[in-house]
């Protein structure tokens, strides 16, 4: 059951239907699906098709890739290095009578053990026999999205430019997961549905281990608080399988995990003990490639113009509420799901539902053709102009305006008080002060259920409610 990608199924099947050799690299974050994409848009019909093996030697890779090649009807012998198995490939390639000749390797960043010479094998095989053949399509697929930037994307040598499609997948939207809810008959409610992705975030993997029959918290207990829970120790895992070396990104990614508003580079560098070079930049970059983390223009500040925060809802939830668990509750969601600690997560976790559904507010407010940058702003009292403030979600427009984006989670509409009224004005007065800005600000509300109507509601100039986020 495939939902949500029709436009990179689409992708792949331009490249099937083309005249010409294609290669097609899928990347994206652990779990969200790109092995299934390639699978269900082809039928599980490929030419030839060889996953590779996590942390083994090059012997184990070869012996495995003889194995795809004897599957496929292909008889060889082990081959000796990758450049004898690419010729074994490029051999039953010939002599395949399909049509169109779909090769799929998966999990190749895998495959490149220390000193194996793979990408350059990877190379002479496409420049040297593939590319060559119009009845070729070649698609490459891998969750160390490192790998891939550094190896593919960014190569200097024979692959440079020799990529014809990329297909960067990424989580679902709320639209998708209400879909993907709906078609496995959950039985969730679109309340539900916002706090399962609040949870999970919008990763297909995780959203199928919900068990139908399971209230919503029942499946979280199941999950995340088990001790057998398929989620439990799904951080560590992650890492594991993404990145050689994953101890800085994990440095990174908890440091990041201390402040929701983001940090800039110095902050970041000073707060995971890691220098700030160009080293570091790698990471941030690769992190942002696999969807855990984003770049935010920082409004105000010229010397550091952009701030990185986390951004994947489970890893996010995993920081506030699994790791250093200790008390070995099965049952801690379902016992404390009206406690005050998780009413605090639900508003911080809506704001990060916010940030990833930018392009459904922006449809919302009537601004989609608009070109927009999209950032957060925060000031402390040390500059001596009054209390700190902070705003999560700004969009500056190139209409003149910027719309401060105020999030606020409840369980019914939302009731603007004298205070909070009074709290908004000096936010936004003190935004344009610190700013400079010669654009219009417009006081935007985002909620859930809406807001009640009373005289402090009328100095709003928009409203986006929790049901606009759930349009595609």
């Amino acid at each position: 059951m495939l939902l949500g990608r029709n436009q990179e199924r689409d992708v792949l099947r331009e490249a099937y239907d083309s005249d010409e050799a294609d290669f097609v690299v899928v990347y994206g974050r652990r779990r969200v699906g790109k092995t299934f994409l390639v699978r269900e848009t082809f039928d599980n019909r490929f030419t030839f098709y060889h996953t590779g093996l996590h942390n083994v030697s090059t012997r184990h890779q070869l012996r495995e890739f003889k194995s795809s090649l004897m599957l496929s009807g292909y008889k060889a012998a082990t081959p000796k290095t990758w450049f004898e198995a690419f010729g074994q490939l490029s051999e039953m390639i010939r002599l395949s009578a399909d049509a169109k000749k779909v090769i799929f390797i998966d999990e190749m960043p895998w495959m490149d053990a220390p000193h194996s010479n793979f990408v350059a094998a990877l190379e002479h095989f496409w420049n040297g026999f593939a590319s060559a053949r119009s009845d070729v399509l070649l698609i490459v697929c891998g969750s160390a999205t490192s790998w891939i930037v550094r190896n593919i994307f960014r190569n200097r040598g024979g692959l440079y430019n020799r990529v014809t499609k990329r297909i960067h997948l990424h989580p679902f939207s709320l639209y998708s997961c209400e879909q993907y809810a709906e078609a496995r008959s959950l039985g969730m409610t679109r309340r539900q549905v916002l706090t399962a992705y609040m949870i999970l975030g919008g990763v297909p993997y995780y959203w199928s281990m919900l068990k139908k029959g399971l209230s919503l918290d029942q499946n979280i207990d199941l999950l995340c608080f088990n001790q057998d829970g398929m989620l439990r120790h799904e951080f560590a895992e992650m890492f594991e399988s993404l990145f050689n070396s994953p101890e800085p990104y994990v440095s990174v990614i908890t440091a990041l995990a201390t402040r929701r508003i983001g940090m800039t580079r110095k902050e970041l560098a000073q707060e995971a003990g890691l220098s700030n070079n160009g080293r570091l930049t790698q990471i941030i970059e690769n992190l942002i490639q696999c969807d855990f983390v984003e770049k935010y223009y920082n409004f105000g500040n010229k010397e550091n113009n952009s701030v990185v925060r986390l951004v994947d809802n489970y890893i996010l939830f995993y920081f506030r509420f699994m790791r250093g668990d200790t008390s070995h509750d099965e049952n801690y969601w379902t016992l404390n799901i009206d406690k005050p600690a998780i009413n605090i997560w639900r508003g911080l976790a809506f704001e990060q539902v916010c940030m990833s559904h930018v392009k459904q507010i922006k449809q919302k407010l009537g601004i989609a053709g608009v070109a927009t940058r999209v950032g957060t702003w925060h000031a402390t009292s040390r500059d001596g102009n009054g209390a700190g403030a902070q705003i999560d979600l700004l969009i500056d427009r190139a209409d003149g305006v910027i719309n401060v984006c105020e999030i606020k989670y409840s369980k019914a509409e939302y009731t603007i008080t004298s205070d909070y009224s009074e709290k908004l004005q000096w936010k936004c007065s003190r935004f344009a002060a610190s700013t400079r800005t010669n654009k219009a600000i417009h006081l935007t509300m985002i909620t859930t259920c809406g807001l009640e109507r009373n005289r402090y509601a009328n100095e709003v100039f928009a409203q986006v409610l929790a049901e606009d986020l759930f349009e595609p």
